[in-house]
């Protein structure tokens, strides 16, 4: 990714390219989300899900890690719902550099903790949630050797703009409307650094709506002021207080986007019409289809819209599993006629 874009990120000769060949994820059409809305819009999700370790917080961690590297560090640190400690302790491996993680203990998808252990990860759980974990990690990279990787670290925002690039690459103009989940509010600032550098360079004519969807029991940004305890079944957007949070409300305005808040059966919902689709994500992402489809009726005639999905769904099987509509049939005989009749036949 970074060699892809090189002109446009903050990288010299001198900078060891760390790199898992994250990127160039697809997008992909949804005709069936496209037809709930109408109006001839054509709507498309940008999955991120397909990046080396399942989310779009390689294409920050890939540049954060490079850049540390060149400068010296031998340690990184991040607090973590879970993506961030997954991307940040596979590519600090893969640098050679020590990784550890803070999350909050009971709170993070097996999957992703799997992943950051697997990869070589020192972490270590607090009594506390997301964003005491993120106030500790910033005093510990104040006062001790260890770089921190969140996305206030500014490369990681850098790195995360190339999704509006490729983004602008594929459809041949930026969207009328960017759809996109919001937890530390890191993202929609780093697709809107990407589209307005894409506008500036000529890419595309037009800058979208940056559309910003926060889980009900978890959105700041909409009640206009931390939340203490936050709670939804989207834990990649369990964030009551955005380190990114004065960037993202700059980018509503200069977009004329807004943000909005989706419950979590809306949620739900879309993460089960996603699956109808053939794509299977994270229930924080689809946040973003489920904000889209609260918003059907103030969706511009003809209108192009990319929602972005910022993690596989296999980062949290037990939830796949707990809010699938479909039935898991057990028991059956081993035998043809049993199979047969339970098929329906």
């Amino acid at each position: 990714m970074i060699n892809a874009y090189r002109p446009h990120l903050p990288v010299s000769d001198a900078t060891p390219v760390i790199t898992l060949h994250e990127g160039n994820t697809p997008l992909i059409p949804v005709p069936t989300i496209a037809a709930e809305i109408g109006k001839k819009v054509e709507v498309f999700v940008k999955y991120d899900g397909l990046n080396p370790t399942g989310s779009f917080k390689d294409r920050g961690m890939t540049l954060a890690i490079s850049k540390a590297k060149e400068e010296g560090a031998k340690a990184v640190i991040c607090a973590s719902t879970g993506n961030t400690s997954a991307a940040a302790a596979a590519y600090a491996k893969r640098g050679g550099l020590r990784a550890f993680v803070l999350i909050p203990d009971g709170y993070v998808a097996l999957g992703k903790l799997a992943q950051a252990l697997v990869y070589g990860a020192e972490v270590l759980a607090i009594n506390g949630n997301f964003d005491r974990a993120l106030e500790i990690v910033r005093e510990l990279g104040e006062s001790y050797p260890v770089t921190v990787v969140n996305s206030v670290n500014p490369y990681r925002l850098e790195g995360q703009k190339t999704a509006a690039f490729e983004v602008v690459d594929a459809l041949g103009n930026a969207p009328d409307w960017l759809c996109i989940p919001v937890g530390n509010a890191g993202n929609i600032t780093a697709y809107w650094m990407g589209f307005c550098q894409y506008q500036q360079l000529g890419r595309c004519d037009r800058l979208p709506n940056m559309m910003g969807f926060q889980a009900a029991g978890s959105a700041p940004l909409i009640e206009g002021a931390p939340v203490k305890h936050p709670d939804t079944v989207a834990t990649a957007i369990r964030i009551g207080n955005p380190a990114n949070w004065e960037k993202a409300l700059a980018v509503e305005t200069a977009s004329q986007g807004e943000f909005n808040a989706v419950s979590d059966e809306e949620i739900l919902q879309a993460y089960r019409l996603l699956g109808q689709e053939g794509i299977f994500c994270e229930p924080a992402s689809a946040a973003s289809v489920a904000g889209l489809l609260k918003l059907r009726d103030r969706v511009p005639t003809g209108a192009t819209i990319v929602c972005v999905l910022t993690g596989n769904g296999l980062k949290d099987p037990d939830s796949a599993i707990k809010y699938s509509s479909t039935q898991l049939r057990q028991g059956i005989e081993p035998d043809l006629e049993r199979v047969a009749q339970a098929m329906g036949f």
